[in-house]
């Protein structure tokens, strides 16, 4: 009896002992650390800096300190990816820094894996519906013209399924360790935010500051459209969205806390009684949420983009339609933001230049057949989306159930491309008609599938959380519905926008505790 209690013992203590200790503690552990290798990296990365010049050293010791953070916790290599990936379109080379650093991260977090001897897949929502789009997906590539255009599109998608499962697994570890789940998701959204904030100012000096721009952004006879470092600014637009409306969300979910304080403060200077609630964090943090919202749909303003004027709309109702707990409340917000839009536009509050440039699109809207169609300065954006919309029409007529190939528009488009219109933009500038186009009616069935189980994800972990929790539920479900407006006119899954949504996903399964379970393979 004694030595099967030992065995149970030893058994117990050896499931146990991968989350007992802290990182810290096993990388100074005399039998596991081993120095010679830090050693090296410091003496090479010494004998580097001597070679360079202060700014390159500077970036060579900004790496190299990634680099140690990465493969202590590799949500480091996470963040860094997160706040470098809209810099890839500025980039050349084969990896930019967005993707080097999520490979890093994602090594990383698989080497963690292999040292414990054991691989955690933990069990989420979406990981289904992402991994039977991306099997209809990549069953669409087999017969497609290009390959190597179907596995670059296909690989953004099994990035942002790697990335989900990375975040749910790590913030939990954080949580094992005793650590409160929370500050992992506060850190999370901390370099989410951090990298709209950096692209939002770098497009408000661009629209306002900047001298001299690309000729073909000039409005307004003075300014510069802001693209940062997309060099396009619907995408720029877009990107800055994923912050603002997120941002929004919490804000809003801070203001009932807000007023709770004022009214006892209140209540304290009528009682002559000390005002401590001044001291309240939720001050700080409201100002701070509120300033990043600011900054971003500035940022968004300044990209002059009518898809993402449109798409902030959009998901800014979503979010006051949901905020309060009583449907009836939310519509009368709804029906209130509206009459101060109208009263704003009708007064002279919002610029004329602004409503011109929203309805200026439907004038020029039309469908069907346009390549009998003059081509103006004023209709050549509205026409150029209609002809690619054309062009992938024609596309899934040809092959409609599993199209020409997933990410195969461009390759396919010399065979479907109006007269006028002879060169590929890269996509359809409609998601919806570029995904038809490219996975049939199969692939755009199974894609709008996937995307209604995240919206019922979502709308149902608003109504079970309370607190800041239930503000990033209420921001990401306002992110769902922006970027789904936003692919209407347009695609976002460019320049690394992908891993954003990969850590948004990722965000949304910690918040869902429902399905955050532990699949463990030995």
């Amino acid at each position: 009896m004694e030595k099967t209690c030992q065995v149970v013992d030893e058994v117990i203590l050896q499931r146990i002992r991968p989350y007992s200790p802290t990182m810290l503690n096993r990388l100074t552990n005399g039998r596991q650390w081993q120095p010679i290798w830090f050693v090296l990296l410091a003496v090479l990365v010494g004998g580097l800096l001597t070679q360079l010049s202060p700014a390159e050293a500077g970036g060579l010791l900004l790496r190299t300190g990634v680099l140690i953070l990465t493969v202590i916790e590799p949500l480091f290599g996470l963040f860094a990816a997160l706040l470098t990936g809209p810099l890839g379109a500025t980039e050349a080379g084969l990896l930019d820094s967005g993707q080097f650093y999520l490979l890093l991260s994602l090594l990383a977090w698989l080497a963690h894996g292999l040292r414990q001897r054991r691989l955690f897949v933990r069990r989420t929502f979406l990981a289904v519906p992402l991994a039977l789009f991306m099997g209809v997906a990549a069953v669409s590539v087999v017969n497609a013209p290009s390959y190597s255009f179907g596995f670059k599109e296909l690989l953004k998608w099994v990035e942002m399924l790697a990335i989900m499962l990375m975040v749910v697994d790590r913030v939990t570890i954080w949580q094992e360790r005793r650590n409160p789940r929370g500050s992992a998701i506060v850190w999370l959204l901390a370099a989410l935010f951090l990298a709209g904030l950096s692209q939002a100012v770098l497009g408000i000096y661009q629209f306002a500051l900047k001298p001299n721009g690309p000729e073909h952004f000039l409005v307004l006879g003075r300014f510069y459209r802001a693209y940062g470092t997309f060099n396009q600014p619907n995408p720029f637009g877009g990107f800055l969205n994923l912050t603002a409306v997120l941002a929004l969300g919490i804000f809003l979910s801070y203001l009932p806390a807000i007023w709770v304080e004022i009214r006892d403060w209140r209540l304290e200077i009528t009682l002559k009684s000390p005002i401590s609630n001044l001291q309240s964090p939720i001050w700080l943090l409201a100002i701070g949420v509120g300033l990043v919202t600011a900054v971003s749909l500035l940022g968004v303003v300044a990209s002059w983009s009518r898809g993402a004027w449109l798409s902030f709309g959009v998901g800014t109702a979503v979010v006051l339609l949901f905020w309060p707990r009583k449907w009836w409340q939310g519509v009368l917000l709804l029906i209130l933001g509206a009459g101060l839009l109208l009263g704003g536009i009708q007064v002279g509050l919002v610029p004329a230049s602004v409503t011109e440039r929203i309805t200026s699109f439907s004038e020029d809207l039309r469908f069907g057949d346009v390549r009998g169609e003059d081509i103006t300065d004023e209709n050549y954006a509205v026409l150029e989306r209609l002809a690619h919309w054309q062009a992938a029409l024609a596309m899934a007529e040809d092959h409609p159930w599993l199209g020409v190939g997933f990410g195969n528009y461009e390759p396919a488009y010399a065979d479907y491309a109006l007269i006028n219109w002879p060169y590929p933009l890269g996509h359809a500038h409609n998601y919806y008609l570029n995904l038809l186009a490219e996975t049939g009616i199969i692939g755009l069935l199974v894609y709008l599938l996937l995307w209604t189980a995240v919206f019922w994800q979502t709308i149902r972990v608003v109504g079970q959380t309370d607190g800041w929790r239930r503000g990033v539920a209420l921001g990401l479900l306002g992110v769902w519905v922006a970027l789904a407006t936003h692919h209407l006119v347009d695609k976002l899954y460019v320049n690394n926008i992908y891993i954003q949504l990969g850590a948004l996903f990722g965000l949304l399964q910690l918040l869902d505790e429902r399905y955050l379970q532990i699949s463990q393979i030995e």
